[in-house]
């Protein structure tokens, strides 16, 4: 009896496993729902690191949440600065434009400045941190990054 009791709790436990996995990207190297939904509105897949977990989207407003599993850091190209990606990304995505966008930070000028937004423009993406934007060629994006190093829980 006690056999057969852990062997139908195994079953149970088997679409709950089944669903939690569901929206997690399986396969790091190749591009998760989050990635082909950048796509959908415009944007390149590179704009995320290869390290999404899940995400949501609200189809109607635009909010989205992106899911990493912790913090990531990447070298943005071409002028290789050093980017972090918070655990969680959060903003308004439209067609063409990023906005109320929290959790990508960049270092520049011995800084880190918060990347609020992101505007493609024709075969350029237009980063806007507060008021102050700077523009990169769309294909610059085109793959994912990696995170270098170890993710951290933050």
């Amino acid at each position: 009896m006690a056999k057969m009791l852990r062997v139908l709790s195994f079953l149970l436990l088997i679409p709950l496993f089944h669903q939690s996995r569901a929206s997690q990207n399986p396969n790091p190297k190749h591009p998760s729902a989050a990635h082909s939904q950048l796509t959908n509105y415009g944007f390149p897949i590179g704009l995320l690191p290869t390290s999404v977990r899940n995400y949501t989207l609200n189809h109607t407003s635009g909010d989205f949440s992106v899911n990493l599993g912790g913090a990531c850091r990447i070298t943005l190209p071409p002028d290789n600065y050093l980017a972090t990606y918070s655990k969680k990304v959060t903003g308004k995505i439209v067609q063409g434009r990023i906005a109320k966008l929290d959790g990508i930070r960049v270092r520049a000028f011995f800084k880190w400045w918060s990347i609020t937004g992101i505007r493609s423009s024709g075969e350029n993406l237009v980063f806007e941190v507060g008021m102050v934007t700077a523009k990169y060629p769309s294909k610059n994006f085109d793959e994912s990054p990696d995170c270098e190093g170890k993710r951290s829980d933050s």
